[in-house]
């Protein structure tokens, strides 16, 4: 497997072990980890820290430059939040863990000309699944949909 695909599932089990939304996020540039985060709306009381927004704030202020040779590693689909920040920064490629549990808006990303590699990776899908399951009511909050 990937080391930087790992690396996420690494920050998506610290989320989960934290009481957190077990979605982890890498932000990689010339082939090193320049920041890391996880899922942190429940640790933080947040609004917007989905792991993806938490690995961008870690890494800190880049040069536009960096972002545009940047891969962000997601263990989930991006939401519309997080493509949006995506496209923002010019981000041109974006690894996915899985898209098997939720799926953000990729067909409009890929009309953007971001590169989206789906490895619909085993251990990412058994981690959303088991949480989805067990925590319905966090799950759909954490996507902005009320209880079905």
């Amino acid at each position: 497997m990937d080391e930087f695909l790992q690396a996420a599932i690494d920050e998506a089990k610290k989320g989960l072990a934290e009481g957190g939304i077990p979605i982890g996020s890498v932000l990689v540039i010339d082939g090193k980890i320049v920041g890391r985060g996880h899922n942190r709306r429940v640790q933080n009381g947040s609004a917007i820290l989905h792991a993806e927004m938490d690995c961008l704030e870690n890494a800190g202020r880049l040069n536009p430059s960096d972002y545009r040779k940047a891969t962000l590693y997601s263990t989930l689909s991006p939401c519309d939040m997080c493509s949006g920040t995506v496209l923002l920064y010019k981000i041109p490629r974006v690894v996915i863990g899985e898209n098997q549990t939720f799926q953000g808006p990729e067909a409009y990303v890929r009309s953007r000309g971001v590169e989206l590699v789906i490895e619909n990776n085993a251990e990412c899908i058994q981690l959303m699944r088991e949480f989805i399951q067990a925590r319905p009511e966090l799950w759909n909050e954490d996507i902005g949909e009320t209880a079905k």
